[in-house]
């Protein structure tokens, strides 16, 4: 594809040297295959080049009154908008110490004077030639950079709206509203950014890995799909076998997101976390919850964290069946549970921020509106229940 290109076409030359038969003599050289831009001093070269319509390729002479050749090449280097404009010093100076300094600079040619036409013009078709496959390619790399761009930002939202989806799946059967999904992926957020220069959560609360806990924190209840109306939209206490059946929904959570994994054929980094969230989030730090009795450091982090924001948001949240409780009683609830429920530090991090919880609530408020159809959805369950 390069071959095919056209390197010299509308290619602009400027030259620039205070002696005029030199500036007429590289014009008259050069005119008849590029458009050819003229200057007499190093300060009228520097505002051609930093201007709307720069050259693509320099000859510039070194010795001239006020700036040098030298001091030009340094200012254009030196400046991001302009340091990739090739450079070839055309001088009278043939000593080996000036092209070696010339070259360090960062010209990418040096002809000394009195010149050759013809090595002239192929030492300048050369370099335009460079230049210009340089430009191809960069610009082609950019638009690669910005399509892949654009690919990932498309992928990452099909992504997200297919995790919400399936929460929501899971969320319109049971008491609560989408609403609770939102809550508890900024409430598991903030935890884990306040608990990410602990010393105990350091190595593992990555910015990465924050990312993919929010992402992944959605389908902690996707197991839920799996509990029979009768028991799930059940208001008030569970019976023992009932409360062993909805147990079951952490197992069939992680099941399910297992599942979708395996036909992926590929371990994907936030259904791992998923995963764990969906499992563990029910355990307890003193080894009483399920569906193992894992306690202590054996719980994963990413479940610690939910543990806190999903008993936390159930204690706010208006029910059907119950209303909801005032914030500052359920910071009073899980603040009694560190130690016992909670992992310590996990609720210390939560007292600190206790604020930002609350406006989170807030944000992501539930309506009337739904809750007045959560109402009529468990009405009609009720009246299925034999």
């Amino acid at each position: 594809m390069l071959d095919s290109l056209d390197f010299t076409q509308k290619a602009t030359v400027l030259v620039v040297d205070d002696t005029p038969d030199n500036l007429s003599l590289m014009s008259g050289l050069l005119k008849d295959l590029y458009k050819v831009k003229v200057a007499s001093n190093g300060e009228k070269a520097i505002k051609i080049v930093e201007g709307d319509s720069p050259p693509d390729l320099i000859l510039l002479d070194i010795m001239m009154p006020g700036l040098s050749g030298y001091d030009v090449c340094q200012h254009l280097k030196g400046n991001p908008a302009t340091r990739d404009v090739p450079i070839i010093f055309l001088t009278a100076m043939t000593a080996t110490e000036d092209e070696k300094r010339g070259l360090e600079m960062g010209a990418v040619d040096y002809i000394t004077k009195p010149v050759s036409p013809p090595i002239v013009m192929a030492r300048v078709a050369t370099q335009l030639k460079i230049k210009a496959a340089a430009d191809f390619l960069k610009d082609k790399n950019q638009y690669l950079e910005q399509e892949v761009a654009k690919r990932t930002r498309e992928l990452a939202a099909i992504q997200d709206v297919t995790i919400l989806a399936m929460a929501s799946l899971a969320e319109t059967r049971d008491t609560d509203t989408g609403n609770h999904i939102r809550r508890t992926q900024y409430y598991i957020k903030a935890l884990a950014e306040r608990l990410r220069d602990h010393p105990r959560f350091r190595s593992y609360l990555t910015k990465q890995t924050i990312d993919m806990i929010f992402k992944s924190a959605p389908l902690h209840d996707i197991g839920k799909v799996g509990i029979p109306d009768r028991i799930l939209l059940k208001p008030g206490r569970f019976e023992p076998e009932e409360f062993e059946i909805m147990k079951t929904h952490t197992t069939l959570g992680r099941d399910a997101i297992q599942h979708a994994e395996s036909q992926l054929g590929m371990d994907v980094e936030f259904l791992r976390l998923a995963k764990e969230i969906a499992y563990s989030h029910q355990e307890k730090w003193d080894g009483s919850g399920y569906p193992e009795g894992t306690g202590g450091d054996d719980i994963p982090i990413a479940a610690r964290l939910m543990a806190v924001a999903d008993v936390y948001d159930a204690l706010i949240s208006r029910r059907v069946y119950k209303e909801g409780m005032p914030h500052e009683q359920a910071v009073q609830i899980i603040a009694q549970g560190k130690g016992s429920h909670f992992d310590p530090d996990v609720v210390d991090a939560f007292l600190e921020i206790t604020e930002e919880f609350q406006t989170i609530a807030g944000h992501f408020s539930d309506s009337d509106q739904t809750m007045a159809e959560k109402a009529r959805q468990l009405e009609q369950a009720k009246g299925q229940v034999p």
